[in-house]
């Protein structure tokens, strides 16, 4: 678990299980919670990785999704293949980059994040990219619970500093 603010190099931690995984021949997913946020990376990682190693998987588009080395999907897509029990998807995981994590709290959405936790096999590697949580130390117990053995990696650095002004237009 990887929690630190915006801007400090959180997607090095998950481009690292990536390259890890790429290394040892192995399928690596990469969630995100927007389709937005999937595309965006999606068009990263094809100009990082090579187009013919990246896919996509959202609820509405799916490109090089069975050959993809480094797949690009949503959350939920992710939780979905987790539940298809046809699925083979998660055979030949490395690892699974959880994307935006503090969305674990959401009351709406959060449970989606639990539900991948849970339910990814504990051979693979998860690694959850956040934005500074409050509870992140008992995330972490909860995840070594469901998961396996977790390491937690904090940070309250924040490399571009807030700043905040007042404009009085009277």
């Amino acid at each position: 678990i990887v929690s630190a603010p915006t801007g400090s190099g959180k997607t090095v931690c998950g481009e690292a299980a990536v390259y890890a995984g790429l290394a040892l021949g192995k399928r690596v997913l990469y969630t995100t919670p927007l389709k937005a946020l999937s595309n965006q990376k999606f068009y990263d990682f094809k100009q990082q990785f090579g187009e013919e190693r990246v896919g996509l998987l959202t609820g509405d588009v799916s490109v090089n999704r069975d050959k993809a080395s480094v797949l690009v999907l949503t959350t939920e897509v992710y939780r979905n293949m987790l539940y298809d029990k046809d699925s083979d998807a998660v055979r030949d995981v490395h690892s699974v980059i959880l994307d935006e994590f503090h969305y674990m709290n959401d009351r709406e959405r959060g449970t989606v994040w639990e539900e991948c936790v849970i339910q990814s096999p504990s051979s693979v590697l998860l690694v959850a990219l956040s934005a500074t949580m409050r509870n992140v130390k008992d995330i972490k117990a909860w995840f070594e619970h469901v998961h396996g053995p977790t390491d937690l990696i904090t940070s309250d650095f924040r490399p571009v500093p807030l700043r905040f002004k007042y404009v009085d237009r009277a």
